[in-house]
This record gives structure tokens, sequence and C-alpha cells, in this order.
């Protein structure tokens, strides 16, 4: 058995290994004051509270799926559990150091910003090398297992899907319920700071960026990573004819160098008095390491210098995504507008939001259009061409692990600065948790342009995966005809008039139509999930602020546990019907539109869900920056009416941008997977039928 195989999954071990090491370094720094430590318990405890009883409710759904998936193949209902399994795990194990973390940042800002910033990067880079390197240790494994068959690897994908969809669903909306209720009775009815101990919301606001941020962005990232390694593999193996075997295990070797990149990355961090600058430094190395090594992979490993252009393609694309988003959602002309028609009052506000927040989709659906179009024409078009627009989403996601680093420092870097204020060292250790929690909002908006670019490319390989798939398997195209009919132009082709024919039938444009509407039933579903358990808890703060006498002078305690409680039963309950509507849809359409629906489907939903996505996030990172550009004192500073109306706008788009949002991501790619996992179910149903 050739040694490459086994590259994968040895430096996913590395990986791990080094998360044990870094683990350490951030466990043995001392966690500070007696009420320091104290707070940091009531958000370890919240958190994994949380998480175990939303693990027991994924757990319930993943008996009854592999139960099921065990009539297709053995070796997918295991994949499956493992593949979710996995999920949990890397997301579990992130957030359990990221909550750990957090106080230890906050005493260590009591001696240097140096030595906070490190505490709380590496506390991320567990997230950041955990989601990789037990991505590579899954998928890699199964694939010897499974006697190098990509094709049954496809439950992992599943599974990773279901768990992250579960994942961001859940944290999403318990984080952005305890940020709503915390917000507007907090800061706008009882004009008290944010992370204010006497807010009953707070610790379950401190709770929501770990298992939404941390927990739920890890699952999805995770699941991002290892979908596009197995579209691509099935991608190789159904052009194996043409391209050769080595196109199979070419993205399970290009991510390990990617990996070994970031560990690169993380080991060789130097905190300065620049938070950013040292942030980027160590994108920078984990980056031109990367870089290194995909040029050996194209010019030396596979005998295709090609290779080597379209992955640098993919990875100059995500950190032009970021840049694009940085620009609506950070310190600019948007944000800068926007917090200036907040003077004129809330629906000023959301009006300038909504228009940049439907501005800032075109630009990078654009970029993602030319690199599609670039990279296949790089690679030689045809069924080279496909393949280089995968090596170009293999580039992408080369960076996942630095990338998820930087965005769990965000939260650790968050909650820091939230345990000072409630612990009263804020006039010690303010001037640098600030600075720390500023660099973090820049990394968490960093990440969402990452993962958003990340979604765009995976769900065009995972489509092509299934066009192809369902080509050879199904419609009996050979591969030498595929690459024929990619490479001319369909009007010159004589099977022209049929082709045209089949776009326009009914039972294509019919699931086309359904796949652009599920996006917004989902989101709808997912943005009122937020709405229902905000307003138990906005009930839940005021009934506390109403009946625990010196609440509000700081003279009695209120009651954590019940906020907590509140969020988190109402989080679990209702990410159900949105995880059913993405579970249920492919499958109905493939079982009533057969395989040629099932395409039109999957293009409707993956190119809605883009654009929606791209939305959401944008417009409500732009309505919360523009509420901090006020808070630092423009535009009349806190306590206005500007403010009050830039508070209103971040509410609206907190569910947006933390639920919605980023559970679309994870949506779309659900979608193509479950598709890729159940055609040989549709294909005989079809021919039964």
């Amino acid at each position: 058995m050739p040694m490459d195989l086994f590259i994968a999954p040895v430096v996913g071990i590395v990986s791990l290994i080094v998360v044990a090491f870094v683990s350490w370094l951030v466990l043995k720094e001392d966690q500070g004051t007696k009420r320091m430590r104290e707070i940091a318990s009531y958000i370890q405890e919240g958190a994994n509270a949380f998480m175990k009883r939303e693990f027991t409710t994924i757990a319930y759904f993943i008996v009854i799926l592999a139960i099921l998936l065990y009539f297709i193949g053995w070796q997918i209902s295991v994949g499956f559990v493992i593949g979710a399994v996995c999920s949990l795990i890397a997301a579990y194990v992130g957030m359990s150091i990221a909550v750990r973390a957090n106080v230890r940042t906050s005493n260590a800002a009591r001696m240097s910003a140096e030595k906070a910033l490190k505490i709380a990067f590496l506390g991320g880079s567990v997230t950041g090398l955990s989601i990789v390197g037990i991505s590579l240790v899954g998928v890699g494994g199964l694939f010897l297992l499974f006697n190098r068959d990509p094709s049954l690897v496809v439950g992992f994908g599943f599974g990773a899907s279901l768990a992250a969809l579960f994942a961001q669903l859940g944290g999403g909306i318990y984080t952005k319920a305890a940020d709503v209720g915390a917000d507007l009775v907090g800061k706008v009815e009882q004009k008290i700071p944010e992370d204010d101990p006497r807010n009953p919301a707070v610790i379950a606001d401190q709770v929501g960026d770990n298992v939404g941020d941390c927990a739920g962005r890890g699952a999805d990232l995770f699941e991002s990573f290892s979908d596009n390694i197995i579209g691509i593999m099935i991608l190789g193996a159904a052009f194996a004819s043409i391209l050769g075997a080595k196109y199979i295990t070419y993205p399970l070797v290009a991510e390990s160098i990617g990996v070994i990149g970031v560990i690169i990355g993380v080991l060789t961090f130097r905190p300065g008095k620049n938070p950013m600058r040292s942030i980027y430094m160590s994108f920078a190395i984990a980056t031109i390491v990367s870089l290194i090594g995909f040029y050996w992979l194209g010019a030396y490993y596979m005998n295709d210098i090609m290779l080597f252009y379209t992955s640098t393609l993919g990875v100059v694309t995500s950190f032009i995504i970021a840049l694009i988003i940085l620009y609506y959602t950070g310190n600019h002309k948007p944000v800068i507008e926007i917090a200036r028609a907040s003077q004129s009052g809330a629906a000023i506000n959301l009006i300038y939001g909504l228009a940049y927040g439907l501005e800032s989709s075109v630009l990078p659906t654009i970029v993602v259009g030319i690199v599609i179009g670039i990279s296949y024409l790089i690679a030689g078009g045809g069924i080279r061409g496909i393949y280089g627009i995968a090596s170009a989403a293999a580039g992408i996601l080369s960076t996942t692990g630095i990338i998820m680093a930087a965005d769990t420092f965000g939260p650790i870097s968050d909650n820091a600065d939230g345990i000072a204020e409630m612990a009263g060292i804020s006039d010690e250790v303010s001037d640098k948790t600030e600075v720390l929690d500023a660099a973090g909002n820049v990394t968490k908006a960093v990440t969402k342009g990452y993962a958003m670019a990340c979604a765009s490319i995976t769900s065009i390989v995972l489509l092509f995966a299934f066009i192809v798939e369902a080509g050879v398997k199904y419609l009996g195209i050979g591969v030498n005809e595929l690459d024929g009919l990619l490479k001319g132009f369909i009007i010159d082709s004589p099977e022209a008039p049929r082709l045209m024919a089949y776009i326009f039938e009914p039972t294509v444009i019919i699931p086309l139509f359904i796949g652009a509407t599920v996006p917004f039933l989902f989101s709808s579903m997912a943005i009122k999930a937020v709405g229902k358990t905000a307003f138990q808890m906005v009930e839940e703060v005021r009934r506390q602020f109403r009946e625990i006498k010196g609440l509000l002078e700081g003279k009695a305690k209120p009651d954590y546990a019940r906020a907590v409680d509140i969020s988190t039963k109402n989080a679990l309950r209702e990410m159900v019907a949105p995880t059913l509507l993405g579970l249920l849809s492919p499958v109905i359409i493939g079982l009533i539109f057969g395989v040629r629906g099932m395409m039109a489907y999957l293009v409707g939903v993956t190119v809605i869900a883009v654009l929606l996505a791209l939305f959401m996030y944008n417009v409500g990172g732009a309505w919360d920056n523009a509420k901090k550009y006020i808070e630092a004192g423009n535009f009349g500073g806190k306590g206005t009416e500007a403010h009050a109306a830039s508070v209103i706008g971040d509410t609206v788009g907190d569910p947006l941008k933390d639920t919605a949002g980023p559970s679309l991501h994870i949506l779309i790619k659900l979608q193509n997977i479950i598709a890729i996992t159940l055609l040989p179910i549709f294909i005989l149903y079809a021919l039964i039928a």
C-alpha cells in the first residue's frame, strides 16, 4: 500500500498531539482571584450543561438515521456515526479550552497585554487544530478502511453536516437570545453597562459566545473541511481514467500540507503590542508554508503545476472575500453611514443597514464566480477544469485551522473583558482586554467572510460531485463524453435541442424554484426561534429586576442559572424544526422529481442560500459595529437617542449574523451531501417507478 495514503492520518495525529501540548500551556496559567474563578465557573457550567443536553438531543437523530442508512450500506452508516461524533468532539474540545482560557486571559492582562494575547490566541488554536486534525484522522482513516473507495466515505460528511447544523443552530439561538435579553433590558431599559454583574442574562450571554462562536463555528468549518476533501476525492475517482489515481488522494495530501502550515503558524506565534499584527503574522507564516507545500505537491508529486496555480488562487480568494466583508462590517463608510443614520432614529438605522446589507452580497458573489471561471480555464477546461475548481476549494480550506484559531480568539477575549468587569478589576485591565476584544471582533468578521468563501466553493465541489456521480451512474454518460461536452459549446452540439428541452421540463423548473425557497423558509424558522427564546429571556430579566429587591443597587445577586436554563431549553427545542426541514427537503425532492430534479433543486438552494447568507451576516455585522462606533464616542456616544437606535439595529441583526446566516452555510452543504449519500436510493426508486 503506498505510503502517501497514510499522510493524512499521521498529520492529523500530530495535530492532536500539538492540541494536547497547547492545552497544557494554557491550563497551567493562573486563574486569578476567587471572584474571577467563581464567574468563570458559572460560564463553564452553563456551557457544559448546554453541550451535554445538545449532544443528547443530537444522539437520537444519529441513531435513527444510522439505522436507516444501514440499508444503503454498512459503510455509509458507520461513516455517518463517526462523522457526527468527530464533529461534536472537535467542537467540544475547542469550547472546553476556550471557557478555561477566558479567565486566564483576563488574569494575564493584570500583568501584560502581550501575555493575555498569547493565552487567548493559544486557547483559540486548540479549536482550529482540533477540527482539522480530527477531520484528517477520520476521513483519511475511513478511506483506508473502506478499500480506498471515496463514495463509501460520504457518510462521514453527512454525519459531520448534520452535527454542524445542530451545533450552529442550537448555539446560534442560545447566544442571540441571551444577547438580546441582556442588551434590551440591561442597556436600553435599565441603562447599565454591558457585562454588568447585576444583569441576570450576562452569564448566559458569556456562555452563548462559546457555544455559538466557538462550538457552532468550529462544527461548521469541520464540516466544510471534511466535505470538501470527500467531494474532491469523489471527483478524482470519477475522473481517474483520464487524470490518474493520484487525483483521488490529492485533497488528503493538500489539506495535510495546510495543517502542517497551521501547526507552524501556531507554534511560532509571537505576541506584540498590536494584536492584529501578531495574528496576521501567524496567518502569513501558515499561508507561506502552505504555498511552498502546494508548489511541491503540484510540480513534483502530481506533475501538474496547474494545481499549484489553482490552489494558490483559492488561498488568495479567501483573503479577498475577507477584506470585502471587513469593508462592509468594519469602521468604514457603510458602518459610519449606518451610525450617522441612527441620529434620526431606529427606522433610518434599519433602512441604511438593509441597503448596505443587500449591496454587500454583490462583490463576494462576483469574486466567487470569477474564481470558478479562472480556475476552470487555468486547468484547461473540461474535466480538468472541473478539477481545477475543486483544487481552488482545497486552497481555500488549507488555512481553516489558523482562521478558526483567530475566530475562537474572539469569544475568549470577549469573555475575558466581561469577567474583568464582573470581577471588579476592569479599572486595572480594561485598557488591555478592550483592545483584545476589539481585535476579536475583527477576527470574527474575517472568519465569517472566510466561512462564506468555504461554503460557496465547497458547495460547488459537492454539486459537481453529485452531477458527475448521477451522470455516470444514472444517465449513463461516459467520462470521455462528459469531457467533450464540457469543452464544447452547447449551441454547436447535435444534442442541443434535447438538452434545451431537458432544461425547460417542469420536473426541472419546479424543484429549481423549490430549492430557491427553502433557504427563506429555513431562515424564517431560525430567526423566529431566536425571537421566541429572546422573548422569554427578556421577560425573565425584567422579572428579576422587578422581584429581587436590591438587585439594581447591587445589593442582591441575580439568578444566573435561571437565565441560562431558559436559553438552553428553548434553543434545543427550537433547533429541531429547521433541522428537519434541511433533512427532509432533499429526500422528498429526490423521490418525487428524481435525479434530474435533484440537480435543479441543488442549484436553486446553493445560489440563493449563498446570497442570503452574505446579506444576513453582513447587515448584522454592520449594525453591530455601528453601535460600537457610537459607543466609542461618535455621534453623541452612549446614552443618546442615536445609541438607543443603534442598539435596536444591533438587536435586529443579531439573529441574522449569528444564527440564520451561518446556519445557511451548513444547509447548502447538507443538501448536497444528502443528495450524494442517497443517490443509490433515488436511482433505485426511479427504476422501480
